[in-house]
């Protein structure tokens, strides 16, 4: 069954395609001041470029790509069921906490949003926009603890 997605980031956009066609367009366009083109040469060399380009971005949306649901929370390769998230207002980062995602730190460009389990060991999950994963995920945990639990906002 799908679920709503409350919360996504994609990992990577597709833009950095267009390496490639755009250094090959510019190299033909160098070599036409000279005189002489090698069209087929050129869109041999947007092709080279264009396919590892393909095979870079395709591996970070895999890896960097954050998206919450009622049901889950998926970072990376990993997915941590929101029945287990016990509060992630007021949770305090700690050092050596696990990071979420299968990596060993957070990915670059990314901050820290730090997530006490039912179990009380904490665990780092981490988004571009911590602020807005974080508010989504204390919606989740406040309506499934009906308002009262530690993750449920104040009046």
């Amino acid at each position: 069954m799908d679920q709503p997605t409350l919360y996504a980031e994609p990992g990577a956009s597709w833009w950095p395609l267009l390496w490639g066609p755009v250094f090959a367009a510019l190299g033909l366009g160098v070599e036409a001041l000279t005189g002489s083109t090698r069209p087929l040469l050129w869109v041999f060399v947007a092709l080279l470029l264009l396919l590892p380009t393909a095979l870079w971005v395709q591996g970070r949306r895999r890896l960097y790509a954050v998206r919450l649901t009622p049901v889950a929370l998926h970072q990376g390769r990993e997915e941590l069921p929101m029945r287990d998230v016990a509060a992630v207002e007021g949770v305090e980062p700690r050092s050596g906490a696990k990071v979420l995602g299968g990596g060993w730190t957070l990915p670059r460009g990314t901050e820290p949003v730090p997530v006490r389990l039912a179990d009380g060991t904490v665990v780092t999950g981490w988004a571009r926009d911590a602020d807005a994963l974080r508010a989504a995920m204390a919606r989740l945990v406040s309506t499934r603890d009906g308002g009262s639990g530690p993750g449920a906002p104040r009046a």
